[in-house]
């Protein structure tokens, strides 16, 4: 069949079939921050769900419509979900907890372990099921732990 009789891709028709966001299969545990930023999160993707119908929804702009519709159903199974877990002070990190720990190399670092979706290693938190934080958990004040392949020394947990 000749290319002239066949439709050319539809970039905005695929743009509303956006896959759904991966949903974690652990426990959607939040810190009080992490589950107002997920009620701010949701709020704002009903925002621009609203605002994507009130430009005309699917007929005018697919993909806003498509992206709206992914994030609210995405962030309102987060917040259905989530748990949220209070720090416990018991000597050992756990969750909610900050860990400040020294590398082999004399580096110190501190992050505050929390849920998935606030986790930002670049503003100082881990999600509780990363490696780093998996390594930590449960260990006290100078106890070690192997992370990335080297030792480390849990310096202080607040």
């Amino acid at each position: 069949m000749s290319v002239a009789f066949t439709k050319e891709q539809d970039y905005e028709a695929a743009a509303a079939d956006l896959p759904d966001r991966p949903v974690s299969s652990h426990p959607n545990l939040v810190t009080r921050e992490g589950l107002a930023a997920l009620d701010a999160a949701l709020a704002e993707a009903r925002k621009a769900f609203a605002a994507a119908q009130a430009a005309g929804g699917i007929d005018v702009d697919r993909s806003a419509m498509a992206r709206a519709a992914r994030d609210v159903r995405y962030y309102a199974a987060r917040r259905a979900s989530a748990e949220l877990t209070e720090p416990k002070p018991t000597g050992a990190v756990t969750f909610g907890a900050r860990v400040t720990f020294e590398r082999e190399d004399g580096r110190r670092q501190t992050y505050r372990i929390v849920g998935e979706d606030e986790a930002e290693p670049s503003r100082g938190t881990v999600s509780y099921v990363s490696p780093l934080a998996r390594a930590l958990m449960g260990k006290g004040v100078g106890g070690e732990a192997t992370v990335a392949g080297g030792a480390v020394e849990i310096l202080s947990i607040d």
